[in-house]
């Protein structure tokens, strides 16, 4: 428990653990318990441990080649701020059919890792990213589907201030992961920043020419579906074996790809 990215307090006060009243079989590994009000609770020691494998997948990749799709309003806030301090563009809104699959699209993307904030809201971009072989991390509460996630974070992906750490911890983990901060002293951003409304205290907490989220172009085209092979989810699968292997003291492994579901925790 002393090894948080953050106090357990500040965990608890966001509500990071709190689920739903409904349970899907995907999350089953990841629940520690059912309140007396029907509501599922994460294990807080889950959580902790995969956003912090999230934020080093996501640092092996430049800010160029990640995406962060973000429906909710309060996902688009505190991913704003993501954006603004990394680099990384974020997908804000409706996901409009064919930005990942459909060449002849003025918006068409090929990212190498993808980030969903809510599976159910978003498929359709986690269902264009699995046919893509892109890989995806998924912020997954109790009642979502992890089919083609490829690693899940578990957490509550629907308040704001749940989110909002959820994005402080990531966009620490990354700036750490690039060399951008040396300690976490370093990263001065508050919390507060990420729960602000856009153009508050989001905008004021980012850096001199810093990246903004980028806007979609909903524009239609006709459709043209790319069919060159990807091996992001490769890369990615071999990046998280190797960031395990440096933590234990092993000599890194080559991973076996996997088709749209993680390991179980350990």
């Amino acid at each position: 428990m002393d090894n948080f990215l953050i106090k357990q307090e500040t965990y608890l006060e966001a509500g990071i653990h709190i689920g739903t009243k409904i349970k899907l079989i995907d999350m089953t590994q990841f629940i520690y318990r059912m309140r007396n009000d029907g509501l599922y609770v994460l294990d807080l020691r889950k959580i902790d441990e995969r956003i912090r494998m999230a934020g080093k997948v996501l640092a092996k990749y430049e800010p160029g080649e990640v995406l962060v799709v973000a429906s909710r309003t309060y996902s688009g806030n505190a991913a704003a701020v993501f954006s603004d301090l990394t680099g990384i563009k974020v997908f804000s809104g409706r996901f409009i059919p064919g930005i990942l699959t459909n060449v002849a699209r003025d918006d068409f993307m090929e990212p190498k890792a993808l980030l969903v904030c809510d599976p159910k809201g978003e498929r359709q971009a986690v269902n264009e990213a699995g046919k893509m072989g892109i890989a995806t991390i998924g912020l997954c509460d109790t009642d979502n589907s992890t089919t083609f996630i490829d690693w899940v974070v578990p957490c509550n992906n629907k308040g704001r201030r749940s989110l909002a750490l959820i994005f402080y911890l990531l966009t620490r983990e990354y700036l750490m992961g690039k060399g951008k901060i040396a300690s976490y002293d370093e990263f001065t951003t508050p919390l507060s920043a990420f729960e602000a409304e856009k153009g508050e205290e989001a905008e004021a907490a980012a850096p001199e020419g810093a990246q903004a989220a980028a806007a979609p172009n909903p524009a239609e085209a006709a459709v043209v579906e790319s069919t060159e092979p990807a091996s992001a989810k490769e890369e990615a699968a071999e990046a998280v074996a190797e960031i395990k292997a440096e933590e234990a003291g092993e000599k890194p492994a080559k991973a076996q790809k996997k088709k749209g579901k993680d390991e179980p925790s350990e």
